[in-house]
């Protein structure tokens, strides 16, 4: 019996989902590429659509990770201390894409979401990292607790997209 029974049907599910929308996301931005090209288009992408993305695919990552069958804890525990780095340090590298870009002005919905919470998702993957050999199950719910906001974030920030280009910037066409 390993640590990680149990879990499956959480990670299959939920990294299911996390393909499943990344999928659905590039059907849409395929869909919305019709429309007219805003100023500076390619700079809000990589700050408003990608990390949509980066966070689905992160989900999926971590749902295979919580899926392998490992020996022990320590490789578990290095690999989500990496996506916790690499994830933090791309919200910051967000930020300065937000700031940077000029097709769109964010509001603070837009700092909570493409900011603050990915941040603190990937902080709470941290702690994960550094509690698994201490407080096992713990970490275990931590990685769950980080893995599902990701998931949620993508999901609101996917809705937000689409409905910004549905209902403000089809008048503009």
């Amino acid at each position: 019996m390993t640590v990680f029974e149990g879990w499956q049907n959480f990670y299959v599910i939920v990294g299911s989902s996390a393909g499943a929308l990344i999928g659905l996301q590039f059907v849409v931005i395929t869909l919305i590429a019709a429309r007219p090209i805003i100023n500076d288009a390619q700079a809000a992408g990589a700050a408003f659509a990608t990390p949509t993305i980066v966070h689905f695919a992160i989900v999926l990552l971590l749902s295979a990770i919580g899926n392998a069958p490992w020996n022990g804890l320590t490789s578990v525990s290095v690999l989500w201390g990496l996506v916790a780095f690499c994830g933090a340090a791309y919200v910051v590298v967000v930020a300065r894409r937000m700031r940077a870009q000029s097709a769109y002005k964010p509001v603070l919905e837009d700092w909570l979401f493409h900011v603050l919470l990915p941040l603190v998702a990937y902080v709470v993957l941290a702690i994960s990292a550094f509690s698994i050999a201490t407080h096992t199950r713990l970490a275990l719910f931590l990685v769950g607790a980080s893995v599902l906001m990701l998931l949620f974030i993508g999901i609101h920030n996917a809705w937000d997209a689409v409905t910004y280009h549905v209902f403000v910037m089809s008048g503009k066409e």
